[in-house]
């Protein structure tokens, strides 16, 4: 039907025969070309759409301009065609050639990733801080892999622990079974993982800060300062905290759970945002601790919590008899609502 009304066209415009002839034979190879293209072959494609821009363009000039000039313009016609096919295929090259790239800077990442975990079992200090600085680089380099590097940072945290100076405080006058200055060459490694901890993590006030998860549970912690960073869920269950520790400022916006850690140091949690529920069940401090300003959104749980320290800042509209806290009355209509459950 279409090539009838084309007939038609062309014989009231009285164009020659072989003008006609190449149209007719241009729009079969465009539109075999077009077919070809989508289906299957993407050259026998070009091929087709190329001799049908040559075969059509020469065939429209014919009746207006020279063979010679019809067949020079159709021939630019088909290397233009010729010219968007090579094109089309450069890009697709280097769309090929940066997934590529993707894929083997991913693949390095994960061999890098997988090394620095390995050197942390490693003999030497040296090899270990090494480890939590390269793993510290790949969690800049590849955000994705930031929570994974916090992981296993924690997890280091996590082994167990004895230091002379942290038997001296807890169990006074009891002799150190162990050579002092390996511990000491240990001590500087997870002092060194305490940092980068906090370095990671970011900042309150942040521009679309993520909310990274940390499991501490069981970590012995010695001048921790995670202050004024935001952090998802905490798990803090039976820590072990000496000297000072600082959770000061932060915006803890997932469940927190102390439950049972011991605090020998100061335990600083003033000015600090508690989004969902803060369980400090059956903690027990022996020296400094601090509330001031820590806001709760969620349940808050002291239930068989002791501070046996002098100097003790209770939450605002919390009170203190004896080492318990007493929290603030609440009117009748607070009362009878239901709190939130929170595992303890």
């Amino acid at each position: 039907m279409v090539h009838l009304h084309v007939l038609r066209f062309l014989s009231w415009q009285k164009v020659p025969p072989v003008a006609v002839t190449l149209l007719i034979l241009g729009v079969v190879a465009v539109a075999g070309g077009i077919v070809v293209f989508a289906l299957s072959s993407r050259l026998v494609a070009t091929m087709l759409l190329a001799f049908g821009a040559l075969v059509v363009v020469t065939g429209w000039l014919l009746p207006t301009v020279d063979r010679a000039e019809a067949l020079k313009t159709g021939g630019l016609a088909a290397g233009s065609v010729v010219a968007l096919y090579a094109l089309w295929l450069n890009d697709r090259r280097r769309r090929v050639d940066e997934d590529r790239h993707v894929l083997e800077r991913e693949r390095s990442a994960d061999d890098r990733f997988l090394r620095a975990i390995e050197l942390l079992g490693h003999d030497t200090d040296q090899a270990r801080v090494g480890a939590l600085h390269a793993l510290a680089g790949i969690a800049r380099s590849r955000p994705s892999y930031t929570q994974d590097v916090l992981d296993v940072i924690c997890s280091y945290l996590r082994r167990p622990f004895e230091h002379p100076a942290y038997l001296a405080v807890r169990e006074p006058g009891k002799q150190y079974v162990g050579d002092p200055a390996e511990a000491d060459r240990w001590r500087v490694v997870r002092l060194t993982a305490q940092r980068l901890l906090a370095d990671l993590l970011p900042k309150v006030g942040d521009p679309d800060a993520v909310a990274y998860d940390l499991d501490l549970t069981g970590a012995t912690l010695e001048y921790c300062d995670l202050s004024r960073r935001v952090i998802g869920q905490l798990r803090a269950r039976v820590l072990k905290l000496y000297q000072s520790n600082s959770l000061r400022g932060c915006e803890i916006r997932g469940p927190a759970w102390f439950t049972e850690t011991e605090s020998w140091g100061n335990f600083w949690l003033d000015d600090t945002t508690f989004h969902d529920a803060a369980v400090f069940s059956r903690v027990h401090t022996h020296a400094k601790v601090n509330f001031t300003e820590t806001a709760f959104h969620g349940e808050a749980r002291f239930d068989g919590a002791t501070f046996e320290g002098t100097d003790v800042k209770p939450p605002p509209g919390w009170g203190r008899n004896g080492t318990k806290l007493v929290p603030p009355k609440r009117t009748a209509p607070e009362a009878s609502l239901p709190t939130p459950h929170s595992a303890p």
